[in-house]
């Protein structure tokens, strides 16, 4: 036998330490995505969909790569939005699309899309441009204009959602840098409004971990939007929310506390939970609530309800894939009901839905980002 240096022998051992050391991070760092790897049977399963009695699913568009949240022109054009950076246009032919183009390319984070009279709002991670009178020139589209910039710069909850609210603004979510901390700048965890040129920028909420989805009550105009709970509490705390906002500027806890009465471990003790507006709902323990849309066409109830998307969880557990409608009585929230299931089969999953857009015909439009695609669940 060779003999080892006691020298060599110190190396050998720290590059053993090394080595472990690696492999626990790459453990704890990787494991949950090589998990959705195996778990991920991506592909359309259109017999596997359920939807509830007196209503049919179908498949309206698909070759849209990460397809994620929907807006509709003014003269029949479905705009998509994606993370994949680009914007798709889809020409509609009452239920079906006759032509389906990419308008735009190369965005950073592109999900978040708007229209407003005429011209298309587009986002990126630290900027919004307009694209003028977007619908008259699908085939050339103008050059997208810069009407705001300079939001944080940091690709953890960076997409920016958008919409118009009833006041004529343009509101935009912007997402904490992480999973849980306190942020160094003003605008993480907000949502903020502008005008529709981009200036007299005002925050509306703060205190949000990450909303990915917003909308407006159609009689009394209040803001209500979905926000992702923190990670680290376990696998059935804290819930996903939804939220209202009754007056602007409220704080809605994060990350000192989490649901309605969580106190985070490390932040809780700055700022006691009764100083915050607590959630409207509760959707689900780490369910990633994304886009929602008051449904004011299907008149099962006196009062709208809320189609909210859940994308679905990381392992180990494995929760939500799916559309729930969440119902309402006297203008609170009552109960939760499935819309739309079957992408999720045991611990196997084949989409993830994103957004829901109602249309005026009383059906749902849901994109897909897994599989690009984008559904549309009709009445029979």
């Amino acid at each position: 036998m060779i003999p080892v240096s006691s020298h060599f022998q110190v190396l050998l051992r720290r590059l053993a330490l090394m080595s472990l050391l690696a492999v626990s991070v790459v453990a704890s760092t990787g494991c949950a995505w090589l998990q959705d790897w195996r778990d991920e049977n991506k592909g359309i399963q259109l017999q596997s969909l359920k939807v509830p009695a007196g209503y049919r699913v179908a498949v309206l568009a698909r070759d849209l790569p990460k397809a994620r949240h929907l807006v509709m022109g003014s003269r029949g054009t479905l705009f998509v939005g994606s993370t994949a950076g680009n914007i798709y246009a889809l020409t509609m032919n009452g239920s079906t699309v006759s032509q389906q183009r990419t308008i735009i390319k190369g965005l950073a984070d592109s999900g978040g899309i708007a229209f407003h009279e005429g011209h298309l709002y587009v986002a990126d991670r630290t900027r919004i441009m307009r694209v003028e009178r977007a619908e008259e020139r699908l085939d050339d589209p103008a050059t997208p204009k810069l009407i705001m910039d300079g939001f944080p710069d940091k690709s953890r909850h960076s997409s920016r959602v958008m919409g118009f609210g009833p006041d004529g603004k343009l509101y935009v979510s912007i997402g904490s840098p992480c999973d849980v901390c306190e942020a160094n700048n003003d605008e993480y965890g907000t949502i903020l409004r502008s005008n529709p040129d981009g200036s007299g920028k005002e925050v509306v909420a703060r205190g949000i971990r990450n909303s990915v989805g917003f909308d407006w009550h159609p009689v009394t105009r209040e803001l209500w939007f979905s926000e992702n709970g923190q990670d680290a509490l376990g696998p059935d705390r804290p819930n996903d929310e939804l939220n209202r906002v009754s007056k602007a500027g409220e704080h809605f806890g994060f990350p000192y506390c989490h649901d309605t009465d969580i106190a985070d471990p490390q932040f809780g003790a700055k700022r006691s939970c009764k100083e915050s507006t607590a959630p409207a709902f509760g959707l689900g323990a780490r369910v990633a609530a994304l886009g929602m849309r008051f449904d004011v066409q299907s008149k099962i109830s006196s009062d709208p309800s809320i189609l909210i998307a859940r994308h679905g969880s990381h392992p180990p557990s494995r929760v939500g894939y799916d559309v729930v409608r969440v119902m309402m009585q006297s203008g609170q929230p009552s109960r939760m009901e499935p819309f739309l299931t079957g992408f999720l089969q045991d611990k196997s999953y084949w989409g993830r839905p994103v957004d829901v857009l109602v249309m005026r015909d009383g059906s749902v439009l849901i994109s897909d980002d897994l599989n690009g695609a984008i559904y549309r669940v009709s009445r029979d």
